[in-house]
C-alpha cells in the first residue's frame, strides 16, 4: 500500500460567528429568478469585477437592509449543481468551500423555481450539507399556481429546516420579507441530506483532519474538486491525489450515488409538499409559441425580421435626437468662437467639444440597440435563439452555446469573449474567442452611420423600408458570415479529441421587466460615454495639438505658399483662410505622420488624414469619428458644421467628393474586419492565458480587413 506523505496540518477552518450579517450569496438554477432578486435588492447599487485569480465576472451589489446596517450582495453564476462543467460554475465552489476567503459569504440565499421544484432542489441540498446558513427563495410561485401545482410552504420549511420565502422577484413581492429574515442570525440547517457511505469515510476523515474541516460533505468535495479548488497549494492537492489513490476513490461512482440518494430524498419530500390541483390538457402557451419561434423555417425567418426592425430603427427612430445633438454641440461651439479667440479657446472648441460631440451623437443609436438586446433576453427570446442557431454553428466548428458571444458581440466584444467561457469544449471555446471580435460592435455604429449617410440616399421603399438601414443590417450579416466562415478554417486547424454538446433550458415566455431594461440602457450607455469617451476625447486632445503645431517653422512657410497659390488662382479672403489652413494641416506634425503612413493605404484609396484616423482608431473603433471631427474642424473660423457635412465639403484633386462610394465602402468593410480595439486584445490574452491567440487575431484581422478593402475600393472605383 502506497504511505501517504503528512504535509503540516492546517488550522481548523472554523470561522468565528460574526455578530452581523456582512455578505450574503445569490446562488440558484439558471432561469430561476436570481438576476431579478439582485437587481430588487441591489437596484443602482452595483458593481462588475473579477473573482481573484479568475476573469469571471463578480456582480456585487449593496442592500439597505434597515436604517443602520446594509450588506454585500454577491451574485455568482447560476448552475444545476455544485459539480461543475463550466469554468463560470468552477468561481462557486472556489467561494464556497474557503471559508477563509475575504469573500465568504455568512449567508446563502437560493433561488428556486417554484414550478420547476426537484430539479431546484438538488441544488439547494448540496449547498445545504456544506452548513452555511441559508434561505430558500421560492420564486414564481404565481406561475406554479397558474400551473395548477400547490406547495405547502409550512411542510417545506419543516421539510428542509430553513426559512421558506415565497417570491415574484419580478415584481418585488416576497423581497421585505427577505430583508427582515438576512437580518436575524440564521444557523445552518439541522437536516442532513445526504450521509457519505462509510466506504468513503477513510477518505473524509482524512481530508478533515488535514484541512481542520467540520463536514463530511465539504471534506468529500475536496476529494471531487480538488483539481480545480484554486486555493489549494500544489502540495496539498497532490498531497489529496495520493490519498484518493490509495483508497482507490472513484470519482464519477461517487457522484452518481449522491445524485441518486438525493433525488430519492426530495422525491419522498415532495408527495408530502406538492399538489398538483388540475393538469393542462393543452401545450404551455410557451410551448405553443416554440412551435412558430423555432420552427425549422419560420424560426429564422422571425429572427432576420426581428434584426430588420433593430437596424431599422437605430437608423429611423434615432435620427431626430442624433440631429438635436449635433445641432447642440455646432451652436456652443459657434457661439464660444463668435465671443472668444486664443488658442485655449481654439484648443476647447477644435478639440474638446469636437471630442465630445463625436462620442454624445451616437447615444440614441447605443441606447436603442441596447434596448433591443434588453428586451429580447428578458422575453426569453434569446434562449430560443442559441437553440435555433446550434444546428449551423456546429457545421463550422462551433456550437449552440457559441451564439451567445456572437450575439453579444453586436454590443461589445470584451463581455462576449468572457461569456465564451461558458462553453465547455477547449476547441470550441478558442474558435468561438477567436472569431467573435467579427461580429460588428456597438463601436462600429459611429462609423457606419455617418459613412453610411455620405454615399446611401435616405430612400424609403414601400413607406418604410430605408435603405441605410438595409445596408447598415446587411454590414452586420457580412461580419456574421465573416466570423462563420473563419470559424470553419480553424475547425480544419485546431485538433481536439474532446466531444462538443449542448445543453440549454428554455425559460418560460414573460414579459419584459421595464426596470432592468432601463437599468441595461443606462449602464450600457454610461459604459460607452465614460469608457469610449475617455479615450476619444484625450486623442482629440493630442490631436489637436499635432495638428495645430509643426516642426521649425514649417506653418510659416505653408503660409506663404497658401498666399502665392491664392494670388494665383484669385480667390477671396476666406477661400485664403481654408487654403491656409489646410497647407498648415498637411504641415503639421500629425500631417506628417500621415503623410509617413499614406503610401500603405494609397491602394484602399485613402490619403494621409483618413491614415491619422485609421491609426488613432487602433485604440478604439469608434475614436475614427472623433478623429476625422477634430482634423476637419482645424482652422475652421467661420462655419462649424457638423461632421457630416465637413466630410461632404471634402474635394479630391479633381474637384469631385473625395468620399464617394468606393473609398466609403472601402472604409466601412476596413473597419468591419479589422482588430482595432486594445481592450479586446488583452481580455483575448486574459481568457487564453496566452499571447498567441490575440496576436493571431490582430494579424489575420487586419490582413483580412487590408486584402478586403483593397477589393471593395478597386471593384466600385
Amino acid at each position: 500500500m502506497t504511505v501517504v506523505a503528512q504535509p503540516e496540518i492546517r488550522e481548523a477552518s472554523q470561522t468565528t460567528p460574526r455578530s452581523e450579517v456582512a455578505r450574503v450569496a445569490l446562488v440558484g438554477n439558471p432561469n430561476s429568478g436570481k438576476t431579478s432578486l439582485f437587481n430588487q435588492l441591489t437596484g443602482l447599487n452595483q458593481k462588475v469585477g473579477n473573482f481573484p485569480g479568475v476573469t469571471v465576472d463578480k456582480k456585487t451589489g449593496t442592500c439597505q437592509l434597515s436604517a443602520n446596517q446594509k450588506v454585500q450582495i454577491i451574485d455568482l453564476p447560476g448552475t444545476y449543481s455544485l459539480y461543475p462543467k463550466s469554468l463560470d460554475e468552477r468561481v462557486i465552489i472556489d467561494l464556497l468551500y474557503d471559508s477563509a476567503s475575504a469573500h465568504y459569504p455568512d449567508l446563502v440565499v437560493v433561488t428556486a423555481d417554484a414550478s420547476n421544484l426537484k430539479r431546484n432542489l438538488l441544488l439547494f441540498t448540496q449547498l445545504a450539507d456544506l452548513k452555511i446558513p441559508a434561505i430558500l427563495a421560492l420564486n414564481m410561485v404565481d406561475v406554479a399556481e397558474q400551473e395548477g401545482v400547490k406547495i405547502d410552504i409550512p411542510a417545506l420549511h419543516k421539510g428542509l429546516g430553513v426559512p421558506v420565502i415565497p417570491m415574484n422577484a419580478r415584481k418585488g413581492i416576497g423581497v421585505a420579507a427577505l430583508k427582515i429574515l438576512i437580518l436575524q442570525h440564521l444557523e445552518p440547517t439541522p437536516v442532513q441530506f445526504y450521509t457519505v457511505p462509510d466506504a468513503l469515510k477513510p477518505v473524509t476523515e482524512t481530508i478533515k483532519a488535514r484541512f481542520g474541516l467540520d463536514s463530511d460533505y465539504l471534506a468529500l468535495h475536496y476529494a471531487h474538486q480538488y483539481k480545480s479548488l484554486k486555493f489549494l497549494s500544489a502540495e496539498e492537492a497532490e498531497w489529496i491525489g495520493a490519498l484518493l489513490e490509495t483508497h482507490e476513490f472513484k470519482s464519477n461512482v461517487a457522484q452518481a450515488d449522491e445524485t441518486i440518494a438525493r433525488y430519492t430524498y426530495i422525491n419522498e419530500l415532495l408527495l408530502d409538499v406538492v399538489r398538483v390541483e388540475r393538469v393542462e390538457k393543452d401545450e404551455k402557451f410557451s410551448n405553443r409559441l416554440d412551435q412558430v419561434l423555432t420552427h425549422k423555417v419560420f424560426g429564422y425567418l422571425i429572427f432576420m425580421a426581428i434584426l430588420f426592425l433593430v437596424f431599422q430603427a437605430i437608423f429611423t427612430w434615432a435620427s431626430y435626437p442624433m440631429d438635436m445633438i449635433d445641432q447642440g454641440f455646432t451652436s456652443l461651439n459657434g457661439l464660444i468662437q463668435d465671443n472668444f479667440s486664443g488658442p485655449l479657446i481654439n484648443l476647447l472648441t477644435e478639440g474638446i467639444i469636437a471630442g465630445l460631440g463625436g462620442v454624445m451623437v451616437f447615444i440614441p443609436q447605443i441606447a436603442i440597440l441596447f434596448a433591443f438586446i434588453a428586451v429580447l433576453e428578458e422575453t426569453g427570446y434569446m434562449a430560443r435563439v442559441t437553440f435555433m442557431m446550434d444546428k449551423i454553428m456546429r457545421k463550422f466548428g462551433l456550437n449552440g452555446k457559441s451564439v451567445v458571444p456572437l450575439i453579444s458581440g453586436v454590443a461589445c466584444a470584451v463581455p462576449a469573449v468572457m461569456s465564451a467561457r461558458t462553453i465547455e469544449n477547449w476547441k470550441d471555446r478558442m474558435i468561438t474567442i477567436f472569431v467573435t471580435p467579427l461580429m460588428s460592435c456597438s463601436a462600429r455604429i459611429p462609423v457606419y452611420t455617418v459613412l453610411i449617410a455620405l454615399v446611401v440616399p435616405e430612400t424609403y421603399y414601400f413607406g418604410f423600408l430605408n435603405l441605410q438601414g438595409l445596408v447598415l443590417m446587411a454590414l452586420y450579416l457580412i461580419g456574421f458570415l465573416a466570423a462563420i466562415f473563419s470559424a470553419l478554417l480553424l475547425k480544419v486547424i485546431l485538433k481536439a479529441r474532446e466531444r462538443s454538446y449542448f445543453i440549454m433550458e428554455f425559460p418560460v415566455y414573460k414579459m419584459p421587466r421595464w426596470k432592468n431594461v432601463g437599468l441595461t440602457i443606462v449602464e450600457k450607455v454610461k459604459a460607452f460615454v465614460f469608457e469610449a469617451g475617455k479615450v476619444i476625447v484625450a486623442i482629440s486632445i493630442i490631436l489637436w495639438v499635432l495638428a495645430s503645431y509643426g516642426p521649425g517653422n514649417s506653418f510659416e512657410k505653408a503660409e506663404q505658399q497658401a498666399i502665392v497659390e491664392a494670388k494665383q488662382q484669385n480667390l477671396s479672403d476666406a477661400e485664403l483662410r481654408n487654403l491656409i489652413s489646410s497647407h498648415q494641416l498637411e504641415a503639421s506634425y500629425a500631417g506628417v505622420i500621415g503623410r509617413t503612413m499614406e503610401p500603405a493605404i494609397e491602394p484602399l484609396g485613402y490619403n494621409w488624414k483618413i491614415g491619422i484616423a485609421l491609426l488613432t482608431s487602433f485604440a478604439a473603433r469608434e475614436v475614427f469619428v472623433g478623429t476625422m471631427s477634430t482634423i476637419y474642424s482645424i482652422g475652421e473660423e467661420e462655419n462649424v458644421s457638423t461632421i457630416k457635412n465637413k466630410l461632404l465639403m471634402e474635394k479630391d484633386k479633381d474637384g469631385e467628393p473625395y468620399f464617394n462610394l468606393a473609398r466609403s465602402f472601402s472604409l466601412m468593410i476596413f473597419y468591419l474586419f479589422a482588430m482595432q480595439c486594445v481592450s479586446t486584445l488583452a481580455v483575448v490574452r486574459r481568457e487564453t492565458k496566452s499571447w498567441t491567440w490575440p496576436l493571431a487575431q490582430l494579424v489575420y484581422m487586419s490582413g483580412l480587413a487590408y486584402v478586403m478593402a483593397f477589393i471593395t475600393y478597386q471593384v466600385l472605383s
